[in-house]
Parts: structure tokens; sequence; C-alpha cells
């Protein structure tokens, strides 16, 4: 396909660059610009685009090696400068010495059209088939999921498809802590409440630091049901591991579901268990070991240096914990006295396994904001194994806000504990969770309007875009419907499309492949939501602005064009969001 993969602003960035670069080197040769090699600089495109399309401060960039005022410079490069068969008409300088190249019809036409023809127009090979893995919400499987794990859910799937666009290799994982403390907890607080059903609560007591919830009750009552009393006067270690082997796959299977209706599908669900099965810890521990990472304490257990290697990521002789305090940054237990592995043990196993093991270029996290002292402590722990730290990246997210006319809310009415995933997909669309969890970068707290989520018009976002989609298939219909048909993106002129609506709408279409690559670079896939929006508002206003139905047969061509652009890149962006493509509302 003649415009596969095309990206319009990078093209005429790139061609900006050659074409300033063989008009100073033309300089050189005719003995305007002294003979001296060509310095760095840059070429972009500036935010007020009145001044030109693409700007340029060679000039200024040059002004040191050419010992030339920048305006003569800028004068001497101009001079050389042809335009003829490129993607600009015209060049001019500004102020100090900027060049600024403007684009011609050509390079517009090329947008609409490839716009237009492409159905995955948006897709780039920025990402060059580069491995990445994104493990994104890993909730415990000892309890349901809370809005921190919606958010990141939303946050990782999207992340995740703006990688895929821009051309990554991209493995969706979510990581199953079913090993170590939390398990063990999980174990004894089951086992308390399967008791407590024929003992009663007063003869068996729930210790405070065990769950609490309700979910926990639940799952007793069912392991229960089965097998009766039968494991009432059984030791209570082989009591907890009966119901952890009962519970845990049940739990397992409730995320798998729950994330599945919010339509989220790994490509691999990877156990803690096996690491410990495998003798992966004890062999990375022993690694550690070797490389003189770790040392045996006078107990027995043995410690990891973690302040040495976590000082390059920004942690030297403090520890900032999760609750915001700082201490003085110690050697930190590997494996405990008793010979258990601590959880930071697996857990640096566990990326060892991404990056060596299975090979990944990247391994991206999605994590809480709450465990932003672990970032420096994983990453330097990756450097202390051998690896490189810096191809781990953790993307830190800021908690949600759910609020309810302008209130925030905190407990579920059905239930009086605290909302849940679940609780949220069963009042709100899913298509608006998804929309809304991704209309603020991750670093930014998050205010969730319920009220506004469940209306069906234009104040809601997902809705305002979703019925631009459905506005233009009514148009196209229309226009079928009275024999007008689309003659081919080929016969397509932009230089006919002069008004400032059409203008606009062509200029977002341009930014589209750029501003997927972006939002891969920058783990910031709100960056497409926040472009969707745009979009969207531009065409409607375009649609008030600009007849079709009775344009001249050029121009009507060309405003068909754009309808079936934007349609596309809408349709690309809500398919790559997992939202709903409605054609009618």
């Amino acid at each position: 396909m003649k415009y596969q993969y095309y990206n319009p602003r990078k093209a005429a960035l790139d061609a900006a660059r050659e074409l300033l670069t063989g008009a100073a080197q033309a300089a050189v040769a005719a003995g305007t610009l002294p003979e001296a090699p060509l310095p760095d600089f840059i070429v972009e495109i500036p935010a007020d685009v009145k001044n030109g399309d693409i700007a340029s401060n060679l000039a200024m960039a040059g002004a040191r090696t050419f010992h030339k005022a920048p305006r003569q410079i800028a004068q001497a490069i101009v001079d050389q400068l042809s335009l003829e068969g490129s993607l600009f008409s015209r060049a001019e300088i500004a102020g100090p010495g900027f060049i600024n190249l403007f684009l011609g019809d050509g390079w517009f036409t090329g947008v609409l059209q490839a716009a237009c023809s492409d159905p995955e127009y948006g897709r780039t090979l920025v990402g060059a088939g580069k491995r990445y893995n994104v493990e994104f919400v890993s909730a415990n499987p000892t309890g349901p999921m809370h809005m921190g794990n919606a958010r990141g859910g939303a946050l990782g799937d999207c992340l995740a498809a703006c990688l895929d666009w821009a051309g990554y290799d991209v493995t969706r994982e979510f990581y199953i802590n079913d090993a170590g403390n939390q398990i063990q907890k999980f174990g004894k607080s089951l086992a308390i409440r399967y008791l407590q059903l024929y003992k009663g609560e007063e003869a068996c007591p729930l210790p405070e630091e065990c769950y609490q919830g309700a979910d926990i009750v639940e799952r007793a009552k069912e392991f229960a049901a089965v097998h009766g009393d039968s494991y009432v006067d059984r030791d209570f270690e082989e009591l907890k591991q009966a119901l952890i082997d009962d519970a845990l796959p049940k739990n397992i299977a409730g995320l798998q579901r729950d994330l599945s209706k919010y339509r989220i599908t790994y490509d691999v669900w990877f156990h803690e268990s096996d690491l410990h099965k495998s003798g992966a810890v004890q062999q990375i521990v022993q690694l550690l070991m070797d490389k003189g990472a770790c040392y045996k304490a006078e107990d027995g257990a043995i410690m990891y240096r973690s302040a040495q290697y976590a000082a390059k990521y920004g942690v030297a002789n403090k520890k900032k914990n999760d609750d915001g305090t700082e201490e003085e940054a110690k050697d930190e237990v590997l494996v405990r006295a008793n010979g258990i592995p601590t959880y930071f043990a697996a857990d640096i196993a566990y990326h060892y396994n991404k990056l060596k093991i299975r090979g990944f270029d990247r391994a991206i996290d999605i994590w809480g904001a709450d465990h932003h002292g672990h970032v420096a402590r994983m990453k330097g722990a990756m450097d202390a194994v051998g690896l490189d730290g810096s191809q781990l990246d953790v993307v830190l997210m800021q908690m949600v806000n759910l609020m309810r006319d302008g209130k925030p809310v905190r407990m579920s009415k059905r239930t009086g504990k605290a909302i849940t995933l679940t609780d949220l997909l069963d009042e709100v669309p899913i298509d608006s969770a998804r929309f809304f969890f991704n209309q603020r970068e991750s670093s930014s707290t998050l205010d969730f309007d319920l009220d506004l989520a469940v209306r069906n018009d234009s104040e809601n976002p997902v809705y305002y875009v979703q019925y631009a989609h459905a506005r233009i298939c009514s148009v196209l219909k229309k226009l079928e419907s009275e024999g007008i048909a689309f003659a081919g993106a080929d016969a397509v002129n932009a230089a006919l499309l002069t008004d400032p609506s059409e203008q606009a709408l062509l200029r977002l279409l341009s930014a589209f492949p750029a501003e997927i690559a972006a939002a891969a670079e920058k783990y910031d896939p709100a960056r497409i939501t926040r472009f969707v929006i745009d979009l969207a508002t531009a065409f409607h206003r375009f649609y008030n602005a600009c007849r079709i139905l009775d344009a001249e047969p050029d121009v009507q061509q060309g405003r068909i064009a754009l309808c079936l652009a934007v349609r596309g890149v809408i349709r690309n962006v809500l398919t790559m969001f997992k939202i709903t493509v409605p054609e009618s509302m």
C-alpha cells in the first residue's frame, strides 16, 4: 500500500533536515559560507505555524562555526534551497535567523490521501519490532480489585495498544503473587473463618492482621459446603493449605473473568510460585552472592547491598518509604534467617526472567504511586545481577477519586464496602470507564465523575467522540442515497480545501501517527484520548462551516475524503482502546 506506515510530520521534518543540510553544503561549495563542519541543529514544528510549518535554528547554531551573523548564514542557506518537487512551497528568514519552511499543497494532499485510504493510518514502524513487556494490574489474588487496579488496567492496556501501533512487539502480562506472606495470610484468614462456622467467632477470633473482607467468609463457606466439618480437627497448617488450594484458583479465575469483562486480555499470566518451584529465586540469590552484591549476616540471613546499587537511580544515603518518610538506606534481607526468601528476592528473579531469560528489550511496569520507593531498588537490582537497570521502566500511577454530585464516593451502596472494579463496571458503561481512566497522564490524580460517565450527551467526552463517528456515517449514507460516490483517494486535491475548519482538520490528521509514536515513547496513552477529543471537536466545527451535499464536485470530493479520514482515525483510536465504535446514535 502506497501510504502504509506513513507519518506525515516525520516525513516533513526529515525532508526539511535533508533540504537544509544540502543547502548549507551547497553554500559552502559556492563560497558564500566558509569551509567548516555542519553544526548540530534543530528542525521542529513550531507551536504557532502562522510563521511557517517547520522551523530550524541552523543559522544560529552555525554562528560560531561559520564566524558570521546568523541572518547572513540563513540568507546564504536559503539562497541555495531548491524547493521544486519537494514537500515545501517557500522558505523565509525570521527574527534573529530562524529559517521557516512552508508546506506545499502536495504534502496536505498526501496527508488526506493517506488518512482516507489506509485503514490502519496511524501505524508506524518507530518501534522497529523491539520486544516490550508491559506488566499491569497484577492485583494480589487474595481479594477483589480496587479503583487503582481499574485505572492501571485501562492505562496498561491502552499503553500496550499505543506501543503496538508504534511498531513494537508487545506482550501484555499479569504477575500472579501466589506465593509468600500474603498467601500465608490468605490461608490463615480462610482457615479461621472456616473454623468460626463450626466453633463460633468467640472461640476463633480473627486477628487484625488477617484479611477482613466478606469474600474470605464466602470462600470459607464454599469450602465447608463441599467438605463439611471434616477439616475442623485437622492440623491447622493442613487446613490452611487445603483452603488455599481451593480458594486461590477461584480467585485467579475471578480476576481473569473481571478483567475480561473490562476488555483486557493478557498474553501471559505469570505465577510467582513457578519462580520458587523452578529454583529461579535461589539461583538469583546465588548469582548476587557470586557478584558480591550480597553477604551472609551473623544470624544466617542473606543481605543485599541495596543502597550501593540504587544510588545510580537517585537513592543514595536515604531511602524514601512508601508513606513519604525518609530513613537511612540500609542493606536489605533477601533470604531470612529461616531460609525463606523475601518478596524482594522473588521480584528480582521475576524481572531477571523478563529481561534475561525471555529476552525482552524493555520491561514496563505499571505501579501505584505508593510504590515509588521501590523503583530505584528494582532498577539497581537489575544492575546488580549484571543487566542494565535502564531496561526496566516503571510508570507510577496516582490515585483515583470517585465523584458523585461533586463529592467523593468511597463506599459501595450495595455492600457498604470500598468500591471495587466490578462495582464500577456494574454502574458505569465500560466505554466510559476505559476512556475516562485515560483522560489524564498517570502522574496526575484522577477525579472520575460517575454522573458524567453515564450521560448520553456531548458533555460526556466518550459519547462526544462516538457521536462524531456516527454523524460521519450518517453524512456518508445521506450522500450515498443521493447517488454521490467517492471517486477515490488518488483524485483528491487538498489545495481546494481552503476553509480554516478544513485546514485545521488536515493538520490534526497529519499529527495522528506522530501522536501515537509520542504516546508510546512517553508512556502516555492519554495523549491519544485528548487528540481524538480535539479531532471530534474540529470535525463538528467543519460540519457546521462547510456544505458537502451541494458543494462543487471537486471540493465535494475533498470534503468526502475528509469525512472518511476523520471517521477512520476515530475508529482506529476507539478500536485501539477497545471502545465501541457506533455507526448510529
